[in-house]
């Protein structure tokens, strides 16, 4: 009885330290100036990016929440069955800055979050 405690009382602690929201350290992202730049329409996205896609497996597991306080609010966000979702982050300037933002093929980061609203994938539309 002992010994079932314990192994509960462990899958316990492991789910809730997984689940916690901590926020991830990824080199070469300012968030501030990241969020300055709506659309990628100041071109200061795409030099951070560069950086810190080379550490994008900090952000597997993480929630929305959690990318929307690193990134701020997606500039395209895109649902798809059973809850799983994708937002976009323009990197480069493009026909997305012009009034109305329309959708553009411009070079953009996809952070794809699956039916459990965590990270599952993160790509750019082509390499940087």
């Amino acid at each position: 009885m002992l010994l079932f405690r314990l192994s509960l009382l462990s899958v316990n602690l492991l789910l809730f330290a997984s689940c916690s929201r901590s926020r991830p350290v990824l080199p070469g992202l300012d968030s501030a100036v990241w969020r300055q730049d709506a659309y990628g329409c100041r071109n200061l996205r795409a030099p951070q990016a560069k950086s810190f896609l080379k550490a994008k497996e900090q952000l597997y597991g993480k929630t929305t929440a959690t990318v929307e306080e690193l990134l701020g609010r997606p500039d395209e966000e895109e649902l798809a069955e059973q809850t799983e979702k994708t937002y976009y982050y323009y990197l480069v300037p493009g026909p997305q800055c012009e009034p109305g933002h329309q959708r553009s093929a411009a070079n953009k980061l996809s952070i794809h979050f699956g039916a459990l609203g965590t990270v599952t994938e993160v790509l750019t539309g082509s390499p940087l």
